[in-house]
């Protein structure tokens, strides 16, 4: 009996799912970085990276054979939506790779933008902003034509908030900034009892970082003080939106449809807060453009998009049918828990 093999890998897990071609997911794994750019700051590291992430991505894979209790000849087509598929070279490294493991009869190989397209439009048309520890935007027209951000994107997710809290934190203690409730969320966040102690911490030589929180925990406090009405939180959330919304305008007008209806897809940790000023002001921004994009929160995980893409290529039709079965079958929350 053949399946399906769908795989989601990023800078902090690799997930992999394996389902029947009726659309019933049967086995799971999940594994570290699937990122073969993650570290890679010499030509040494980099190729250390490269091994890691395929050597995850087929820890993950291995372990969903294991739960599905199915062996790779009855894999009839896996789809890998990952980030660092940035670069022509980067496709064909990742593509030579999962054919050695003999990773399916038909192997597809995607930027990590596009998955999740599918996991918020049947049509797999439209435009997405995955905000997590990083930020990817993508976006497909109709026809297939792809566009994806990659290393185009400099605005980034949780990470690139948080250091814009500290450096509003520091410029405010330095009097360059209007005082703000950031500075003693931020004193609290890290236990500490003054500005100049927190800038200690993070920047000195000899740091324990196992003892110090990560940097990333700060966005959900930005967020909560935007909404409690802050000023300087309401603006650094403003101009991160605002340049988030702007790679969703080139999107748009790579694959031409800023001039039709399209979902505007909005995924990712960041966008699971109750805040919506981020959102807003994303949206708010892509329709001084595009008039017509229709903001959507994805209803499931990309990896299930991923699947519905793996389904398409075996030709297997996604009807109401496979979808709800698709949706009802996919595992606990846990297993996609960026923290876990």
């Amino acid at each position: 009996m053949p399946y399906i093999l769908g795989v989601d890998g990023g800078n902090t897990k690799t997930i992999a799912l394996i389902a029947t071609l009726d659309g019933r997911i049967i086995g799971s794994g999940r594994s570290g970085c699937g990122d073969i750019y993650h570290s890679f700051s010499t030509s040494t590291r980099s190729a250390t990276a490269v091994t890691t992430a395929i050597n995850n991505i087929t820890d993950a894979v291995t372990q969903a054979l294991q739960h599905a209790q199915i062996t790779l000849d009855q894999v009839l087509t896996s789809v890998f939506n990952l980030a660092g598929a940035d670069w022509p070279e980067d496709f064909a490294l990742l593509q030579a790779a999962m054919q050695e493991r003999h990773f399916g009869q038909t192997i597809v190989i995607q930027n990590d933008a596009l998955g999740i397209l599918h996991a918020g439009s049947i049509e797999n048309i439209g435009v997405s902003v995955v905000c997590g520890t990083g930020c990817t935007t993508g976006a497909r027209g109709p026809g297939g034509r792809v566009w994806h951000a990659s290393f185009w994107q400099g605005t980034q997710g949780s990470v690139d908030l948080s250091k814009n809290v500290l450096n509003t934190v520091v410029r405010a203690e330095l009097g360059l900034e209007e005082p703000t409730i950031l500075t003693n969320r931020v004193l609290n966040y890290f236990g500490l009892d003054t500005v100049e102690d927190v800038l200690h911490t993070l920047t000195r030589r000899e740091k324990h970082t196992s003892n110090i929180p990560r940097i990333d925990g700060l966005t959900p406090i930005l967020l909560d003080e935007a909404d409690a009405g802050d000023t300087v939180a309401r603006r650094i959330i403003q101009q991160h939106g605002w340049s988030l919304g702007d790679y969703a305008i080139v999107a748009a007008r790579r694959v031409a449809i800023t001039q039709r209806p399209f979902p505007l897809i909005l995924a990712g940790g960041v966008f699971r807060h109750t805040s919506s000023q981020l959102v807003d002001t994303i949206v708010e921004r892509v329709r001084q453009v595009a008039p017509n994009a229709q903001p959507a929160r994805a209803q499931f995980e990309p990896i299930i998009g991923v699947l519905f893409s793996a389904l398409e290529l075996s030709g297997i039709p996604i009807t109401e049918t496979v979808r709800t079965q698709l949706i009802a079958t996919q595992p606990n929350a846990t297993l996609f828990d960026t923290r876990g």
